[in-house]
């Protein structure tokens, strides 16, 4: 019984502290870069696209797909730092606890 009163106090700190996190992730800002800084996309934690600047050498018909493609180089960028930060602060919140290798949080 001790165990079981353990475990649903270990899951209530963990509730707690994914809240805590996911607040944060919301707060966060990650920016991802491409074209040598000419196109930057910035993300929230969670991915919603907050801000996106074009460096204005870039603005011209001709060079129209290659800013389309700076754009989503920069927005994967930005993603995949987001997504890192992500795992790393959910590391944060389930060190030590027994969950199997491979399993992501969020579900």
């Amino acid at each position: 019984m001790k165990d079981i009163m353990g475990m649903m106090k270990a899951a209530s700190e963990m509730k707690g502290k994914m809240e805590a996190m996911q607040a944060e992730l919301a707060e966060m800002v990650v920016e991802g870069r491409s074209g040598g800084g000419m196109v930057v996309v910035a993300l929230s934690g969670k991915g919603d696209l907050r801000g996106l600047k074009i460096d204005p050498t870039l603005l011209k018909p001709e060079d129209a797909e290659m800013v389309e493609d700076l754009i989503v180089a920069a927005f994967n960028d930005a993603k995949g730092k987001s997504e890192a930060e992500m795992q790393r602060k959910m590391s944060e919140v389930t060190a030590g606890l027994p969950i199997p290798p491979g399993m992501k949080f969020p579900f």
